[in-house]
């Protein structure tokens, strides 16, 4: 099981907060820093210093990390052109020495957009699937060839489909909870299918479907990576596991039920249960990125048994 560390920086968090993170990630051996690709914070939280753009953010961090993976959970759809996309993410990679990973959605978070002058288009889905088309066209262009593709949405012609990514094929994850069209496209386009803040029962019944549609898209079901995302709240007693919570506005209780929160036993026990329904990847959701100690637990005491 892969422990990968998720932040939410529209929450609050300038770049040097999101260094520290990404560099405690590293030497703490969990195996990727990821974020989300926000310009809003959410709830009552006040945001400050303001959001930071998830590119940007990660091409800063390729040159100052090593080793950990790097990538998004999830790139809005709606904030950037799948070319103008595929040029930045190939940057990034090459940037990084080729350790970046994309994760691409419809974008969904109207008053961000509204917020600053960003179009929220009503049909995002279908724009999803071109753009996935898209990006991923461009990338498997060979050198000396041209792209061409015509779309309802987007029309590209003649492009040299230029630069290339460092890998031989970024990784791309498709991730969410809808029932027929999410596994179709996961199944057609993903490396990885992720799914956010689900039970263990809606897991198994999403993984289950993206499988079959994998299967009848021609491919096997398990080539695609299955990888959950959880908040985490772990303490070494009660006590702590409260005081982490009350942090970031949360109850115990819920997070039980809902995350990975309690002792790094308890914590290491429901890892497990997603493990034996098919989950390879874990996306540890961090809502307070100035308790380092918290990663240092998680790696010490949960990371640590998982291997």
């Amino acid at each position: 099981m892969e422990l990968r560390i998720f932040t939410e920086p529209q929450q609050g968090a300038s770049y040097d907060t999101l260094l520290k993170v990404a560099k405690a990630t590293e030497d703490l051996g969990f195996d990727a820093f990821f974020r989300s690709d926000h310009y809003l914070r959410m709830g009552t939280v006040d945001g400050l210093p303001g959001p930071t753009d998830a590119w940007i953010t990660l091409a800063g961090l390729a040159r100052e990390t090593k080793r950990i993976r790097l990538g998004t959970l999830m790139t809005a759809g709606t904030f950037r052109l799948p070319g103008v996309l595929a040029i930045q993410v190939a940057q990034v990679d090459q940037m990084s020495g080729g350790r970046v990973e994309l994760g691409l959605g419809a974008g969904w978070f109207e008053e961000e957009h509204k917020a600053y002058g960003i179009p929220f288009p009503k049909e995002k889905f279908a724009r999803l699937e071109e753009q996935l088309a898209i990006v991923t066209g461009l990338w498997a262009t060979e050198a000396g060839k041209e792209f061409n593709y015509d779309g309802n949405h987007y029309r590209l012609e003649n492009s040299p489909a230029l630069p290339k990514p460092a890998q031989g094929k970024v990784p791309v994850l498709v991730g969410g909870h809808g029932a027929t069209r999410t596994p179709r496209l996961a199944a057609q386009y993903a490396d990885e299918f992720n799914i956010p803040f689900a039970s263990l029962e809606d897991s198994e019944r999403q993984f289950g479907r993206v499988r079959a549609a994998a299967e009848a898209a021609g491919r096997k079901g398990d080539e695609l990576v299955y990888s959950n995302a959880l908040v985490a709240c772990v303490g070494r007693d009660d006590a702590e596991v409260a005081r982490r919570a009350a942090a970031i506005g949360r109850n115990v209780d819920e997070l039980k039920a809902n995350g990975l929160a309690g002792s790094p036993a308890e914590v290491v026990d429901k890892i497990g249960r997603y493990a034996a329904i098919g989950a390879s990847r874990v996306y540890l959701q961090m809502l307070d990125l100035d308790d380092l100690d918290h990663l240092e637990l998680i790696s010490a005491q949960v990371q640590s048994q998982l291997r």
